[in-house]
This record gives structure tokens, sequence and C-alpha cells, in this order.
């Protein structure tokens, strides 16, 4: 579990705010928080108000997420750094325009990093007639009757989200996804350059993902652009399979003094090296390979 962050809570750097990705909740940050802890970052992970453990007072919406994210930046009475996974990237976005001067800076985890007015389903549907693999996982997605909400099957989760995780490790992630909200998934962010767009950021890119496809993340970088980039070869779950290697790609920016400085040449670094993890190996190797350096870090 990660620990509360109180105001007047002597840091060195800035404190982290991590925020889930859809069917998720605080627990999918669980392995990663003692890997920023190492780094010196004091962390705490959030669950979104319809997800996780947190049940939702009103009708959940992008709305509803910022406010509780915001509440959680009240409390802790400084700037902080915000990290999404997937679709938690949206909600920071929109945090971002809503103070952005109580956002030190954004880390996007292979995170839905959208332009004003565009949903990820618009992405999606721009990208899938020469890419099939961008339909990701929402072809398996389990409807309630009134498609209020959506589950995904655990066969999919382990084959989409966590297909590079030791088995056990990613089939109990599986089972703990809960059904997701649409009116917290299925929205646009609304952004200005004045605001969103002078908060420093990082893309997170997971080049064997399978949910949110490289390809996507790819023109999410173009439409959005600013953004310094580091490349992991992990699928959707960085955080999980390989949390050290994401705390040590992230650190950098997490704990420059200020944020601008885009710590180029650290980002050269882990992509030169980690793209070479991946050349010329199977899926099998390259999951295994993965295991191992976490194992040795």
């Amino acid at each position: 579990m990660s620990a509360v962050l109180r105001a007047g809570t002597a840091m060195r750097f800035d404190p982290v705010l991590l925020i889930h990705g859809a069917w998720q909740g605080a627990w999918a940050w669980d392995a990663f928080v003692p890997a920023l802890a190492a780094a010196g970052l004091a962390a705490e992970a959030l669950d979104l108000p319809g997800n996780g453990t947190t049940p939702a007072t009103e009708p959940v919406s992008l709305d509803l997420h910022v406010r509780h994210v915001r509440a959680a930046m009240a409390r802790i009475g400084r700037p902080v750094s915000l990290v999404a996974h997937s679709g938690g990237g949206l909600v920071a976005s929109q945090v971002a325009e809503a103070d952005p001067d109580g956002v030190a800076r954004i880390v996007y985890v292979t995170g839905m990093m959208l332009p004003d007015g565009m949903a990820f389903a618009d992405l999606v549907r721009g990208t899938i007639g020469e890419h099939p693999e961008a339909a990701g996982i929402g072809p398996h997605l389990v409807w309630s009757d009134d498609r209020s909400s959506s589950t995904v099957p655990e066969a999919a989760a382990l084959a989409f989200f966590y297909h590079d995780c030791p088995a056990e490790t990613a089939r109990s992630a599986a089972r703990r996804l809960t059904p997701q909200p649409e009116g917290g998934r299925a929205v646009r962010p609304r952004l200005t350059a004045a605001r969103f767009g002078r908060v420093p950021r990082l893309y997170v890119e997971a080049t064997a993902d399978r949910s949110v496809v490289p390809i996507l993340q790819r023109r999410m970088q173009a439409l959005v652009p600013g953004a310094a980039v580091v490349s992991l070869p992990t699928g959707h779950a960085p955080q999980l399979v390989a949390p050290r290697l994401l705390a040590e790609a992230i650190t950098p920016f997490l704990t420059t003094t200020t944020a601008r400085r885009r710590v180029e040449h650290a980002t050269t670094e882990y992509v030169t090296a980690d793209h070479s993890i991946a050349d010329d190996l199977t899926a099998d190797d390259f999951a295994t390979r993965i295991q191992q350096r976490e194992r040795t870090r």
C-alpha cells in the first residue's frame, strides 16, 4: 500500500500522485511505490471514484475524477508530479488544465495523452484501417445491459494487459479488475495551450503494448508535441512487470529542480539501452529477459 502524503511533510522532491487506468484501482501501483521510494520519491496511489474499492457518490465523469485528484493535491498542500497509466492520462491532462501551478510535471505511462476534444475512440477509429491491432482490448469487452459500464474477461486481460508478466502475477492482476463506468472512460479532455500546455510532460512508451499499441502511442506524441520520451520494452503494465526499470526511466524527470530541463541525455540513454534488449527476441524470451532484469536490479 502507498503511504498517504500529508501537508507539511518534508520532501526533497515533489510528491507523486499515481493515477491508474480503466478497470483498475490504486492496487495497480503496489509493486511500483517501493521502487519510487528507493529513489527518494514519496508517492500515493489513488482510487478514482467508481474504480478499485472507492464507490462513486454521483455519476462517474471526467470532472468527478479531476475533483478527486485535486482534493488529494489540496491535502498535500504543495505542487505534485502526476504519473498516469493508460486512461489515467486523460485525468492527468485535465487536472493540469484545471491547476497548472499545482502540477509540477506529468508522466504518461503508455498513457492517453490526447489533444483538446479528442476521445481515445476517435484515435482508434482513425488508425484501425491501416493497423487492425489498434483495436486493442475493445472488441473483447463485456458490456452491462445498458452499456454504462464494461468488464474485461480474465483471458482478455492476460492476453492484452499482462502477457509479459509472470503467470501468477498476471492472473492476480486480471482477477482484480473491476467494472469500469463508461462516464470515466469515454471522455474528451478540454485543454488549452495556456494552461495544460505549459506543464512539462514525459511520455513512457511500452513497445510491446497490445492494448495502447505503439502506433497509437506515437500518434499521440505527434498530436500533443513537446513531451520528452523514453521507451521501455514491456507490455501495457510496466509498473507491474518491470517496476524498477520504470522507476529508473522516470526518476531523472521527477527529480529535476524544474522538469523543463528535459533530461535529453538520460532520455537518449534509456531509449538506446532498452531498444537493444528487444532486438531479435521471441515474445517468450522477451518476457523472460524483462523478469531477469527486474530480479537483478
